[in-house]
């Protein structure tokens, strides 16, 4: 099919990618006119792993990117539509999304034939249906589900594996009219043996939402029984919730007895809270929606509540040890909200480095390839390091915020010097004995 993808984000970009790899003509479009030019050339504007080289194979053949939206409508059978909708405290932006839609509308009044929108943005529920059609109907002077068809589509896409999520989907939903429907199961024909559901707009706009919620609900709950580890004392969290995952609805028997984790687990394991562009923004966007429609979620009020305390946690943490901070060296190890991204919104990372600031410790800060972007949101008086061997020089703490690999060499790179100083592992990813001066989460 000729698809078309407005916004190059880690959705839109990723997506349009891998369209072009699963066998479909794709043109992306940006309003960044860089973004575009860069996507041309073959290279990624996010980190993603595996989209170079899916750039690199497709862009100029399957694949490229435009600033003329217009064009990319017309010129294709099926839009999507990925652009960006934050969070200002209250609800949902729809500003880019609509200014999106709008524009896709004057597109449609060119064509002829029946085009198909369809968004992957994630929107409360009862936006695709409630706000976004009739944008599409007044723009073009048509009308939905006769002129042109409109569906719901959300992504599944975990940052830094999004390559992956999309290529190996463990589910795909669609939602949308009759014709919608029809048309994404083309663009997913490739996919045939993944579990489908197909439905409403406002049942998928839910399911996005809902999978987010409970994702962020794990993680909350392991925090929350983390931090009463610690008070109890004598309770290593670590051990707790590898009892839990041994639980047979937590595991799969392979042939010959083998058993092997649910990948659900990972959620079920504490630290020093959530992050990224999607947990904290949607359960606080869910839980803000159902207040407004008298269906108060205390649960998922809980859930956030929970995650905005945690980076306080690592910080009791150092001052257990450390009554005052003043003039404290602490090295800040890992900047982005997860590992494999170079995305630091939301990051525990940035109050974290803001609450050492104003206790007058002395922040060094490392991260394998989200430097440039922290350097934005971090505190001006905040030093970087080039490597993690140059962070752990000189300091009196060190402080795992994201779950890099390369943060297990952390005993080795300690093992020989003079002054040990403290690990506070936020993520549980070091042995405790591993290293002269241990603390960490949930023990």
């Amino acid at each position: 099919m000729r698809i078309s993808v407005i916004g190059t984000g880690y959705v839109g970009l990723v997506s349009g990618a891998c369209f072009a790899e699963i066998g479909h003509d794709c043109v992306c479009v940006d309003v960044d006119a860089d973004k575009v030019e860069r996507i041309n050339r073959g290279q990624a504007t996010i980190h993603e792993t595996g989209l170079d080289n899916l750039l690199l194979r497709h862009v100029g053949q399957r694949l490229r990117a435009t600033t003329d939206l217009r064009a990319a409508v017309l010129g294709s059978q099926i839009t999507f539509i990925a652009v960006g909708t934050p969070f200002d405290g209250r609800r949902i932006d729809l500003a880019q999304i609509r200014e999106a839609t709008r524009q896709v509308g004057t597109a449609l009044r060119e064509k002829h034939d029946r085009h198909v929108v369809v968004f992957k943005s994630t929107v409360v529920p009862g936006t695709t249906d409630g706000i976004l059609l009739p944008d599409l109907e007044r723009a073009s002077g048509k009308r939905a589900g006769i002129d042109f068809s409109v569906g719901m589509n959300p992504e599944f896409l975990t940052e830094g594996v999004a390559v992956e999520d999309f290529m190996r989907p463990d589910r795909i939903v669609l939602g949308g009219d009759a014709h919608a429907i029809a048309a994404q199961r083309q663009v997913y024909a490739a996919f045939e043996q993944t579990p489908r559901l197909e439905t409403n707009n406002r049942t998928a706009e839910m399911i996005k939402y809902a999978s987010n919620s409970v994702l962020a609900t794990l993680i909350s709950f392991s925090n929350e029984i983390a931090n009463l580890c610690s008070a109890l004392g004598g309770i290593d969290v670590t051990d707790v919730m590898r009892g839990v995952h041994m639980a047979r609805y937590f595991t799969s028997e392979l042939e010959g007895g083998l058993r092997v984790k649910a990948p659900i687990t990972s959620f079920l394991w504490a630290g020093c809270g959530y992050g990224g562009s999607c947990l904290p923004k949607d359960t606080q966007a869910l839980a803000v929606h159902g207040a407004e429609h008298g269906a108060p979620m205390p649960l998922l009020e809980a859930v956030i509540s929970t995650n905005r305390a945690q980076p306080q946690r690592m910080i009791a943490l150092l001052e257990r040890h450390f009554p005052q901070l003043r003039n404290l060296r602490v090295a800040l190890l890992g900047l982005a909200f997860k590992e494999d991204t170079d995305d630091v919104r939301e990051s525990p990372a940035i109050p974290i480095a803001q609450m050492l600031i104003e206790r007058g410790a002395a922040v060094i800060a490392y991260d394998p390839i989200a430097l440039d972007n922290a350097r934005k949101l971090l505190p001006p008086s905040v030093r970087y390091a080039e490597s993690l061997e140059a962070a752990l020089t000189d300091v009196d703490a060190a402080l795992v915020v994201t779950r890099w690999s390369e943060f297990r060499d952390i005993p080795a790179l300690l093992a020989n010097h003079a002054e040990q100083p403290l690990v506070v592992d936020g993520r549980r990813i070091i042995e405790p004995h591993s290293v002269a001066r241990y603390a960490g989460i949930g023990r």
